[in-house]
């Protein structure tokens, strides 16, 4: 059977979020690297693939593309249903999806490379301000985060369960971007546990954007 083709950014953390959901499910992929800074997502062979041109692309057997990681990673998880990447109980699914798009849908919009390089390029934002931009939305979205991880009705060592899943997944990805932007994370220790225990397990290690073939 051919390997899905993995369209990817080591240092994005959307692709970061793929990447570990592949390798919980198990499945390898042909990694092909797109470089953000040098705006080879915007190539027309790219965009033929992916409109948008953003990544990650999941390009599967037959030509068939799948885009947003979040639509991806609950494809897999529709596909692939072990092990699971979403709690059984209907309540604590829709707590961890509220987690997953807390980080998702709130924080990293905003965050990301483009609306970064518009700051900079539109408004004349100089690093300083870009930095302080990134760190204001981060603390918006961190410091609920914290608390609704803190006061869990049953502590665990991810964000829900014995295992790590939908949550856990966008939670460690966005750690990994506020690192890039020096962001303290001694006000969210129950975040930085989580993360921690994860970047533990060699499926979130072999993800990491150090360990990608792109990376510089």
């Amino acid at each position: 059977m051919t390997a899905p083709i993995l369209h990817s950014y080591f240092r994005s953390s959307t692709s970061f979020r793929l990447r570990i959901a592949l390798n919980l499910k198990g499945v390898a992929t042909c990694y092909r690297a797109h470089h953000l800074k040098l705006g080879e997502q915007s190539a027309a062979a790219y965009l033929n693939l992916n409109p948008q041109g953003l990544v990650p692309a999941l390009e599967l057997a037959g030509g068939t593309v799948l885009s947003q990681s979040l639509a991806i990673i609950e494809y897999l998880d529709e596909t692939i249903p072990d092990p699971p990447l979403l709690p059984a109980d209907p309540v604590t699914r829709a707590k961890a999806r509220a987690i997953a798009q807390m980080i998702a849908c709130d924080l990293h919009p905003i965050n990301n490379l483009r609306v970064l390089n518009h700051l900079r390029s539109r408004f004349g934002a100089d690093d300083e301000a870009v930095a302080a931009w990134f760190h204001h939305w981060v603390a918006q979205t961190f410091t609920p985060l914290e608390s609704v991880l803190r006061d869990r009705e049953r502590p665990s060592p991810y964000c829900f369960g014995s295992r790590p899943g939908l949550a856990d997944i966008c939670l460690v990805a966005q750690v990994a971007n506020n690192a890039r932007f020096a962001v303290d994370m001694a006000p969210f220790p129950e975040i930085q546990r989580i993360h921690d225990a994860c970047m533990a397990l060699p499926a979130f290690q072999a993800a990491a954007p150090a360990n990608q073939p792109d990376a510089e």
